[in-house]
């Protein structure tokens, strides 16, 4: 995926979770350092497993779109942003702590 980019996953299912919601995600990194390409790297493997088909996926660099970056008043990088669905949740990181990703998002599978 290209930074700046929207990735639209088509629909269809397969996640673990039984529900349709779609997720909106917002990812903001810095460039293609180590960090932001492991951020990018777990969230896109995380989605696939989780969310397969029902998420939008949206990598911004801070550099080339320092304004997105000011109106959701990011602070640091990688940071992930899921904006839908609500509430919305921020978290911090290359997102490598997989489930503290899916406790923090809600993701994980039903009994």
């Amino acid at each position: 995926m290209s930074i700046g980019k929207q990735e639209k996953q088509p629909g269809g299912g397969g996640g673990a979770l039984e529900n349709n919601e779609r997720y909106v995600l917002r990812l903001y990194v810095s460039g293609l350092t180590p960090n932001s390409i492991r951020a990018i790297a777990n969230l896109k493997a995380l989605c696939e497993e989780r969310l397969a088909g029902r998420y939008e996926l949206e990598v911004i660099d801070v550099f080339q779109q320092p304004e997105l970056a000011r109106a959701d008043q990011i602070v640091a990088v990688p940071t992930l942003i899921k904006a839908l669905p609500l509430p919305m949740r921020r978290l911090l990181g290359d997102l490598s702590k997989k489930e503290r990703v899916l406790v923090e998002f809600e993701l994980q599978a039903l009994p």
